[in-house]
């Protein structure tokens, strides 16, 4: 006997929709419609909407993609967060978000992202978990668009979306900055540029177009995609071109920017030594620092910390199994969730580990990696004291201040800047003034810690002995080309 077909069960109508109006299934007959449960923090997640992205391009006649957002940390539950995730990754296809989980449960979904594939006639085909998954939607696309032409059931009628954008101004969701002695140099990743500035904000140099593109170049002549962690080494200033998969090098004289190492293109590998950066696939690296020669990269993607020989052009794993988890151990044994920030410390690097609210160690030379605070990918939190028992949430950055020896970090999701100290083994807030939204990145320069404020596009400076707190005002010059 033929399979009994199952009805794709109705969106609820406690979906909170973002950026469209309710929809229901029943009026996409005729639509291949494939439902995209994921978060906001998830880097798979991100993945994911390339995909979908490309696809709605090829088939924008005959699919509709519809956004599910199913909170993992508490600060996800917020609507608010979503739409700022929406706008942040450039989300183009109706996005609702269920906070109780209802559709997820609904669906029997069991991990970050998952596709649920429903045919033109309203039927649930299947489902797939996690990202790397195109090629096959792709075919399944065509095979279900070819039998809705056959019954001749296909629907060309578009689901309206709108935009709420951010604010104008010269800041658009800021992933990164970096101070020097006579800079700030601030990814300002929604524009896929970066920013120099002196401590005033007084804008002296932009490296990047603006328009999201892998292209090597001078200054404005360049192009990034959604750039963010930086690092400085004399003249030279390293990028983590996180949308391009890509890390390049930015000489502050000139304004030359080059391709160190990527190729554009993004993919899991089981290798740990690549005989040629410039032609390997990397894995959405997020964060950078420098150590005699050698460039740390924060593999975001991967799970892992890789290590670039600048002189002699050699790229490797350096840490980190490659599996998504919270293990201790040696390179090739221990796990990371999602490494977002580093920090050269004495003899190692400090680690956020975003996906397990955790702060990680790396020993140098031999990579060992163990934990400093967290305790699994599940447990997260707002709570300072001793480090045994403080609990952080999905932090991105972090900085090392090695004369008092404490440990500055961007708790993200808590949307507060917190300092670990390495002598009394606890943790606690600083003050940020009100209004920190997602906080990505942090920097410290001569006491003064720089904050780039992601979700408020602003840049703020906490002075560290004084206690006081202000927004940078940016004076964007007009530059002719």
């Amino acid at each position: 006997m033929p399979e009994a077909r199952i009805r794709a069960p109705e969106l609820p109508d406690t979906l909170e929709w973002i950026n469209t109006e309710p929809v229901r299934l029943s009026d996409l007959r005729g639509k291949i419609v494939l439902l995209n449960f994921w978060t906001s923090g998830c880097v798979n997640c991100m993945h994911m909407q390339e995909d979908l992205r490309d696809l709605l391009n090829t088939y924008r006649d005959n699919l509709v993609v519809i956004g599910i957002h199913t909170p993992k940390f508490p600060h996800d539950n917020n609507r608010g967060t979503v739409h700022k995730s929406v706008n942040r990754q450039h989300i183009k296809h109706p996005v609702a978000h269920d906070p109780i989980s209802r559709v997820w449960k609904k669906y029997a979904i069991k991990a970050w992202p998952s596709i649920v594939f429903i045919d033109a006639e309203g039927y649930v085909v299947g489902s797939l978990r996690g990202e790397g998954r195109r090629r096959q939607i792709d075919d399944l696309i065509q095979k279900y668009i070819g039998i809705a032409q056959q019954k001749k059931i296909l629907n060309l009628d578009q689901v309206s979306v709108y935009a709420t954008p951010e604010p104008a101004g010269v800041l658009n969701f800021p992933g990164r900055v970096l101070a020097t002695g006579t800079h700030l140099y601030i990814s300002d990743s929604g524009h896929n540029r970066i920013i120099q500035a002196n401590h005033h904000g007084r804008v002296t140099q932009i490296f990047g177009s603006g328009t999201a593109g892998l292209l090597d170049g001078v200054g404005a002549y360049a192009a990034f995609d959604n750039p963010q962690g930086l690092a400085m080494e004399n003249d030279f200033l390293f990028v983590a071109d996180m949308g391009n998969h890509a890390i390049r090098s930015i000489n502050t004289q000139n304004a030359e920017i080059i391709t160190l190492a990527g190729n554009g293109e993004m993919q899991y590998t089981a290798e740990r030594v690549f005989a040629d950066p410039l032609q390997t696939r990397l894995n959405s690296p997020r964060d950078l620092c420098y150590n005699h020669g050698v460039l740390f990269i924060s593999m975001t993607g991967q799970h892992q910390i890789w290590r670039m020989e600048l002189t002699a052009n050699e790229l490797s794993v350096f840490t980190g199994s490659g599996k998504e988890n919270l293990i201790d151990g040696k390179p090739g044994e221990a796990s990371l969730a999602q490494p977002s920030g580093m920090a050269m410390g004495e003899y190692c690097i400090y680690i956020t580990d975003a996906e397990t609210s955790s702060i990680r160690l790396v020993r140098l030379p031999d990579g060992q990696i163990s934990t400093l605070i967290g305790a699994g990918r599940l447990e997260h939190g707002d709570i300072n004291g001793g480090w045994a028992h403080a609990r952080l949430q999905h932090p991105l950055d972090i900085v090392f201040d090695q004369q008092p020896g404490l440990i500055y970090i961007a708790d993200t999701y808590n949307n507060k800047v917190k300092v670990m100290d390495l002598q009394s083994k606890g943790i606690r807030s600083i003050e940020t003034g009100k209004g920190l939204d997602e906080p990505g990145g942090i920097s410290l320069y001569n006491n003064q810690l720089w904050i780039a404020n992601t979700n408020a596009h602003e840049i703020r400076k906490v002075n560290l002995t004084t206690n006081t707190v202000e927004v940078i005002e940016l004076n964007e010059p007009e530059f002719d080309f």
